[in-house]
């Protein structure tokens, strides 16, 4: 089944953003050489795709997990978790329909 993890940035969260990065990535690339990932990206805290200093507000991954519990302990141990980028992160079961 896949699940949302809906993540929330700190504020000014782009500096440790740019530290955990390349380890966040390589976390999401597994996913989708797995094919579990259906989506994922960050939210420009600015209308822009290209946010610059302003940063982003959060990041949304769309995976598919066994269960909620296996995608819970996925997203906790998230790189930008331990960097403490984001202040919340919250894991629903998601059911895609288009």
């Amino acid at each position: 089944m896949y699940y949302a993890i809906m993540s929330e940035d700190v504020d000014n969260s782009l500096e440790k953003r740019k530290s955990a990065r390349p380890a966040h990535l390589d976390r999401l690339n597994q996913l989708a050489q797995q094919k579990r990932l259906l989506a994922a990206g960050p939210h420009p805290a600015v209308d822009s795709e290209e946010p610059g200093e302003a940063g982003f507000s959060g990041s949304l991954v769309i995976a598919e997990f066994d269960s909620l519990e296996q995608a819970q302990a996925w997203a906790d141990a998230d790189p930008y978790v331990a960097a403490g980028v984001y202040k919340k992160v919250t894991v629903k079961p998601f059911k895609k329909v288009l």
